[in-house]
């Protein structure tokens, strides 16, 4: 059944806790006592339940008036949120990943874009899809290192990074330099296979190594760890996930990985090649 609620029974609640009664909460929100009244009381039919104590000195929330009154802010918050940027334009912007980020330049992109851009707030958010959150909605543009659906995101190329082979920090390969392609042929390879860049095809087919799957950085890195596998990362890992008991080795023979900025075609961000023109400005600064 679908409830006869609306945000104008959630504000006359909370507006009633906020001024502490009735007539404060009427003059708050410009409307009469007796209009504040019929919203509360309509709010308590159709939620079933009492949600004050009312007295003639004061309102008390009920056991069950202070859980609607938390999940009321909630759900007004998000609302405000959402009239602000509507109405505003775009005031925030979300970067998505699936792991690492930026790698090395991450807290630099976050200094330079709060330098230059102040009235668009920078959020960086990691979500462990293959689209870093695109395809699900929850970032306006996303950092990916893998294959995407180019019919259904617009990108750019921001950078590449050379591959690292990882390992547990005990293991006889961490007194080298490097690791070639074909060493790691008798190894067991950890592969993430849904937001990883590793794939078997970097081997010949009658010359692939022993394969396991994760699907998480932190279940990947955790396993590497016990010395059993090794695994192939770009570089970003390095230099965002530095955990005792791993260590990382530079791949000699493999291509470096593109990395991508990535975005809704039909539906950009304003502030996008702006992220794309900062971000490729920083690759291209090499140590």
């Amino acid at each position: 059944m679908t409830l006869p609620m609306e945000l104008r029974h959630l504000r006359c609640l909370v507006a009633i806790v906020d001024a502490g009664g009735f007539t404060d909460a009427a003059i708050d929100l410009g409307i009469s006592q007796a209009a504040v009244s019929r919203t509360l009381g309509s709010l308590e039919d159709a939620l079933g339940v009492r949600l004050l104590h009312r007295t003639s000195r004061s309102v008390i929330p009920t056991t069950a008036g202070v859980q609607v009154l938390a999940r009321a802010r909630k759900v007004l918050a998000e609302a405000d949120n959402l009239i602000r940027e509507a109405t505003t334009g775009h005031t925030r912007l979300r970067i998505g990943h699936a792991w690492s980020a930026m790698g090395r330049h991450t807290a630099e992109y976050q200094r330079r874009w709060a330098a230059r851009y102040p009235d668009v707030e920078l959020h960086l958010i990691r979500t462990n899809s293959a689209t870093g959150g695109l395809a699900e909605g929850l970032c306006d543009l996303a950092v990916v290192r893998t294959a995407f659906d180019d019919a259904r995101f617009a990108s750019a190329v921001v950078g590449h990074e050379r591959r690292y082979c990882a390992m547990a920090a005990d293991d006889p390969w961490a007194r080298r330099r490097s690791i070639a392609l074909c060493d790691i042929r008798e190894r067991t390879l950890l592969i993430d296979r849904r937001t990883g860049t590793t794939t078997a095809d970097l081997w010949p087919e009658s010359a692939r190594p022993v394969v396991e799957h994760t699907q998480d950085i932190d279940d990947w890195l955790a396993l590497i760890a016990t010395g059993r596998t090794v695994g192939i990362t770009p570089e970003s890992t390095v230099n965002q996930y530095r955990r005792d008991g791993i260590v990382f080795r530079r791949l000699r023979d493999a291509a470096p990985i593109a990395v991508h900025l990535i975005w809704r075609r039909h539906d950009p961000h304003p502030a996008t090649h702006a992220a794309v023109a900062l971000l490729t400005d920083l690759y291209g600064r090499r140590k």
